[in-house]
């Protein structure tokens, strides 16, 4: 596993094709201090969580580790992140934007969040339209308390690549148009273990690993 971590990240090293550097943010949702500290000590820098709860048991306590948070998020648990994440990924609304920057100006911060664009028009996710994205970067921008660093988005469960390379170029555009505005506009987070090579192919500069990096999750019963 050591040797296929490093030659992921050998891999991410050569950036995207736009020339950025690609970030690799670990995703550790159910997965163990042990492993995540062995990540860290192989040369991943970020990880990110998808529950508050399991975020807050985590930080802290894994040396050198900057911390994300990827997963869907509730306005009466933003309380528990400000301060701590250096990467909100998954904004969905303006009402969810409103209180980070609320609770952030009364700390005193500023945080940096991402704007989730739900790309696929997808029931189960949530998420900014395409269509009202950069709406949705305009409202945000203005916002004081938080700080606009980009945007997030999942692609659909499909292996088509021709369903997925144009919503990626979509996202990619997006991306394009909201930095030609803002130079605070540095990440387009994309890319899962299933589709990350494409993603950064297609101009993605941020990806969130779980398997790719740690093996497929274990259950419980079976950890024993």
């Amino acid at each position: 596993m050591a040797n296929d971590l490093k030659e992921l990240l050998a891999k991410l090293a050569k950036g995207n094709p736009f020339g950025e550097k690609v970030t690799l943010v670990a995703a550790t949702k159910t997965r163990t201090l042990e492993e995540i500290s062995w990540a860290v000590g192989a040369g991943v820098t970020d990880v990110g969580e998808n529950k508050v709860q399991e975020f807050c048991e985590k930080f802290g306590r894994v040396a050198g580790a900057r911390w994300h948070f990827i997963g869907h998020l509730q306005r009466n648990k933003v309380k528990y992140l400000i301060g701590k994440t250096v990467l909100i990924h998954s904004v969905d609304s303006d009402g969810l934007a409103e209180e980070i920057a609320r609770l952030s100006k009364k700390a005193g911060l500023t945080t940096d969040i991402l704007i989730q664009i739900n790309i696929g028009a997808e029931e189960s996710k949530s998420g900014y339209p395409l269509l009202g994205g950069m709406d949705a970067f305009m409202r945000l921008t203005g916002m004081e308390g938080v700080r606009v660093k980009g945007f997030m988005a999942m692609l659909p469960h499909t292996d088509n690549e021709a369903v997925l390379v144009p919503l990626c170029d979509e996202m990619r555009r997006l991306y394009e148009q909201a930095k030609a505005v803002s130079p605070d506009v540095e990440y387009l987070s994309m890319g899962m273990s299933g589709d990350y090579a494409l993603c950064i192919s297609r101009g993605a500069n941020m990806v969130r690993l779980g398997t790719a990096i740690f093996g497929e999750r274990l259950l419980p019963a079976e950890k024993n």
